[in-house]
Parts: C-alpha cells; sequence; structure tokens
C-alpha cells in the first residue's frame, strides 16, 4: 500500500509565508498613503467652505475682502475645528486677487504638521476664480487639480 501525502511541505509554507510578506511589503505604504489622501480631503472641504466665503463677498462688494473677518472667515478652534487643519488664514493680494492659505496638523507618513495648501482667487465679472496653487504639502497626498 501507498503511503498518501497529508499536509504541506516546509517548502510550500515558506514560499507561502514569503508572498504574503512581499504583498505586505506593497499594501501597507500604500493603505497610509490613502489614508493620508483622505485626511486631505477633508482639510480641501474646509478650504471649500472659506472659499465660497469669499467669493460672495467678492460677487457683492465687486473687490476682495481686506481682512478675514470681512471675508466671513470664522477662527480654525470654531467653524474649522478638525484634528485635521492647523489654520486657515486668508489674505487680500489687491481687489481682485485673494489667497486661502491652510496649514495641516500632523497627518502621519512624511506629512508633518505645518505644511500648507494654498488656494488663489482671481475675481473677475464673472465671479472668482479658485486655482490650487502650490504650498508645501506633497503633491501625492494632494487631489489631482492641486498637483
Amino acid at each position: 500500500m501507498k503511503k498518501v501525502q497529508q499536509g504541506f511541505t516546509l517548502i510550500e509554507l515558506m514560499i507561502v509565508v514569503a508572498i504574503i510578506g512581499i504583498l505586505a511589503a506593497v499594501a501597507i505604504p500604500a493603505y497610509q498613503d490613502y489614508t493620508i489622501r483622505a485626511k486631505v480631503t477633508e482639510v480641501m472641504g474646509l478650504g471649500a467652505a472659506a472659499k465660497t466665503s469669499v467669493s460672495e463677498y467678492y460677487i457683492s462688494q465687486g473687490s476682495m475682502p481686506l481682512t478675514e473677518a470681512l471675508a466671513g472667515i470664522e477662527a480654525v478652534g470654531t467653524v474649522y475645528a478638525t484634528d485635521y487643519v492647523q489654520s486657515l488664514n486668508y489674505a487680500q493680494v489687491d481687489n481682485n486677487n485673494g489667497t486661502i492659505t491652510m496649514a495641516v496638523n500632523a497627518l502621519g507618513g512624511d506629512a508633518a504638521a505645518g505644511e500648507t495648501v494654498i488656494f488663489a482667487g482671481l475675481g473677475s465679472a464673472q465671479g472668482v476664480a479658485w486655482t490650487c496653487n502650490g504650498g508645501t504639502l506633497d503633491a501625492k497626498y494632494k487631489p489631482a487639480n492641486c498637483r
């Protein structure tokens, strides 16, 4: 009578462990980047509220607001309270241009606290056109329209 093999050999088990290790080495960094991008998306949402406020002021007054208070932007600790936003600031460049700068808290990975995302607004007769205009946050964490 022949004896039938039962179970796996040591080499087969080592191959399976090696494959799982390779998959984990690729998946974990990709997952970390994904979670940081999700946090940045929340930051961008808070920036969108500030952009709307500045745009409404420009449409009604015909020029960019001089201060955050005139723009209707509240302090970060009140309306913009979040674990991910360190600060949100508005600055008038001239009557037709303004910038919104958002600094993030430490988001994990290599996204350090204080890194920024900047929106630049250009006012015209049609309203305010916003562009994501740089900042120090690594491009791999920003949405596609900000890279």
